[in-house]
């Protein structure tokens, strides 16, 4: 009680910071995401599915080179609809390079919302091909409340098997390096790629010829029974991430049962049961913070947390952004983000070329 008072007391103090610096177009597209995901939510904790596929601006895989990439849709499990989207470049740089590496990404939406075909992650996914140059592969997983944790987890890790199981290498390109892995996602991809890390680092002879060497969490989706600064700060001013949601959507993905609260290790990874990675192979980390982030502090603590785990990190803050800010090519720090994840996948690379 006292912890929610103090909550409640920062709430009504006057925020110290302004609004964010977005444009017209930014701020309104956050409205309509804002007021769709709201009114999908359903008391008794289903989502309107009918609803969000109304609003859903879906884009189809492409065999053809457009703008320097072209896509294909992968099945791995038809049973529980399980697939990926397999972005190849095409640019005269990916042609000139003897391997490229491959970024297999997880898309946010609070585990409950989005997809791998949303015509906002296959635009990022395709600048990632085409920038960095490497082969992407978006993953398809199972959402909550339907599929409840942990099946995202291990439609997860089912994507890294079947990249690595010799019978499918017919489907990547013949010059991809899979020794040269990357696990990447925003928000709720961001908490499944960290998940999706520790499992390969505890699972190394699982894999044959992939090998994840570093990881990229754009603004993870964390949190924890504690209420933070961040979040009371910015409960007004926020345009995406409030406590109410964030709570609705952790219940939506956990499984009734003991245990199963915000402090759970799926949700608070460096919190009171935080897994011990001080002795894995974790891989190199870039955290992505926002400065109007409501989640900027469990970001932070993660930071933080595998720094104290022994872990070769890097924290990368954007001041004035938003949560899910790089998803819109307007703002020039979206672009200034898709050069430093290419220079740290080209920076972990090299150390993989020089032993």
């Amino acid at each position: 009680m006292a912890q929610q008072k103090e909550f409640l007391n920062a709430q009504s103090k006057k925020p110290s910071a302004s609004s964010p610096p977005l444009p017209w177009r930014t701020r309104i597209a956050l409205s309509v995401i804002s007021a769709v995901t709201d009114y999908s939510r359903r008391q008794n904790g289903t989502v309107n599915r009918r609803l969000l596929d109304f609003f859903a601006l879906k884009t189809p895989a492409n065999p053809n080179p457009v703008n320097g990439v072209k896509s294909s849709d992968i099945t791995v499990d038809p049973s529980r609809h399980l697939w990926f989207r397999l972005i190849v470049p095409t640019t005269d740089e990916s042609r000139k390079m003897s391997t490229l590496p491959i970024i297999v990404f997880f898309h946010g939406g609070g585990f409950v919302y989005l997809s791998a075909d949303g015509m906002a992650y296959d635009a990022v996914c395709r600048r990632f091909a085409r920038k960095t140059p490497a082969v992407v592969v978006s993953v398809n997983y199972r959402l909550a409340p339907e599929h409840r944790y942990p099946a995202q987890y291990d439609d997860g890790f089912d994507v890294l098997k079947f990249l690595d199981d010799e019978r499918n290498r017919g489907i990547l390109p013949e010059n991809v390096n899979l020794s040269c892995c990357f696990l990447a996602g925003d928000s709720a991809g961001g908490n499944l790629a960290h998940h999706m890390a520790k499992r390969a680092s505890e699972s190394t002879s699982n894999f044959k010829t992939l090998k994840v060497i570093g990881l990229v969490a754009i603004q993870p989706f964390f949190g924890g029974e504690e209420r933070t600064e961040a979040e009371a700060r910015l409960a007004k001013i926020d345009p995406l991430i409030s406590v109410t949601r964030t709570d609705w959507t952790w219940k939506a993905f956990l499984p009734p049962g003991e245990g199963m609260d915000r402090d759970h290790e799926a949700i608070n990874v460096s919190g009171p049961r935080a897994a011990d990675i001080s002795k894995l192979d974790f891989p190199a980390t870039l955290v992505v913070v926002g400065g109007f982030d409501s989640l900027q502090d469990w970001q932070r603590r993660y930071y933080e947390w595998l720094k104290k785990s022994g872990k070769e990190v890097y924290l990368l803050e954007y001041p004035t952004m938003v949560h899910a800010f790089y998803i819109f090519p307007e703002l020039p720090e979206s672009t200034q983000l898709i050069s430093e994840i290419k220079d740290f996948i080209h920076k972990q690379c090299s150390k993989v070329v020089k032993n």
